[in-house]
């Protein structure tokens, strides 16, 4: 995105923030409060954020996606707490729409993983687990099944097979239905794409 674009659209959302009631969503949302900022864990990392903008654990502004999700998850933030623990593909959303693009989802959330880890099934798991995934307790029949907390109401399964002798390398990313209740869909993709983003760092850190 262009930076004059990305500036206009990150000013906005701190015009919109500045008009929050932070004490009456926090709990709803699972973040901390201090005098006129708050808290937001994602995907294991700390960010704050107030009307002057959002910044991590070293003062510096996250990149473009992160800043439209943590946002996103203050400003949508649902009127009650909404607990729904089945897994949903994002397709099968209520929400999403003709306008939703889902095909960036498949193309930069769950097709990377199937090139990045096809026959890497040790390197998968090793870097999910560097980015806090735990083992999904259902026993399900895949090579690997992972859950991620990305946001304090929002979490992702992973699950992928590993290619043999009749079957490709596959890869799904489902998350639980209440997280629509607290992101639009386009910014569910961008988490997805993201936590992508950052299990192919850690294996790429592995590596070298």
């Amino acid at each position: 995105m262009d930076a004059n674009i990305f500036e206009t659209h990150y000013e906005e959302y701190c015009r919109q923030i500045a008009d929050l009631d932070f004490s009456s969503i926090k709990d709803i949302l699972g973040i901390k409060l201090k005098g006129k900022e708050v808290t937001v864990p994602f995907l294991g990392e700390d960010y704050t954020v107030s009307e002057k903008g959002i910044t991590d654990a070293s003062g510096n502004r996250p990149n473009y996606m992160v800043c439209v999700i943590l946002f996103k998850y203050l400003l949508l933030c649902p009127d009650a707490l909404v607990v729904g623990k089945e897994w949903a593909a994002l397709k099968d959303f209520h929400k999403v729409s003709q306008f939703t693009n889902l095909n960036l989802f498949i193309s930069d959330a769950e097709k990377p993983i199937i090139r990045l880890f096809s026959g890497k099934i040790n390197a998968l798991l090793h870097a999910a687990q560097k980015l806090g995934g735990t083992p999904c307790d259902m026993n399900l029949s895949y090579d690997v099944s992972m859950e991620f907390s990305l946001l304090p109401q929002i979490k992702i399964l992973l699950l992928f097979n590993d290619h043999d002798e009749e079957f490709p390398a596959s890869s799904s990313l489902l998350f639980q239905r209440q997280a629509e209740d607290y992101l639009d869909p386009e910014s569910l993709i961008m988490i997805a794409v993201t936590l992508t983003k950052r299990l192919q760092l850690y294996a790429e850190a592995d590596s070298q």
